[in-house]
């Protein structure tokens, strides 16, 4: 595993080595020593996968105090850009983002940590997007920032009247309203 350090303090791109033949591939997706060796002591207590279509845009998500997650993210099928948004108040990259396609041609991971924002928008017709988290989901913690908030100025590919959002994320909050980090 290749790990590559990001412009955003803590946000890593992590890039697997694929054996592939005839058959297909292999391929060692996270090794705990390995990941400890570069990244730190994460210990992941879940692993989610969603499924989505062309268009639909799932961010920018976090969860609040206790119950924030670090997220170590790849696709499985299909291809997405997913978005990093740094919220640390005392960091120099403060407001930030970092985007990044994963798909299942380039098997790229993201590592998320906590104190950011997370989303990703689905550019093939359909995406099966997978994630660890090291920390459960809490609903009372969870908050949502606008994709299209002005002061990140995140440059999608894909006009928001195409976009298939959820309720919560249409009615994120702007950055400037939402509850951050220190």
């Amino acid at each position: 595993m290749e790990y590559i350090m990001t412009s955003l303090e803590g946000v890593w791109i992590l890039e697997p080595k694929v054996f592939g033949d005839s058959r297909g591939y292999f391929m060692e997706t996270y090794q705990k020593a390995d990941f400890e060796r570069h990244i730190g002591d994460i210990t992941f207590v879940q692993d989610n996968e969603s499924k989505s279509s062309y268009g639909v845009l799932r961010g920018l998500h976090y969860q609040k105090g206790d119950f924030s997650q670090a997220k170590l993210v790849r696709v499985i099928k299909g291809r997405v850009l997913d978005v990093a948004v740094d919220l640390r108040k005392s960091s120099p990259t403060f407001g930030q983002h970092l985007m990044v396609e994963l798909s299942e041609e380039n098997k790229r991971q993201f590592f998320i940590p906590r104190g950011f924002a997370h989303g990703f928008l689905v550019m093939s017709e359909e995406a099966v997007f997978c994630y660890k988290v090291d920390n459960v989901y809490a609903p009372q913690a969870e908050c949502s920032i606008r994709f299209d908030d002005p002061t990140l100025n995140i440059q999608w590919p894909i006009p928001a009247e195409d976009m298939n959002l959820s309720p919560k994320d249409t009615n994120g909050v702007e950055l400037k309203d939402a509850v951050l980090f220190d």
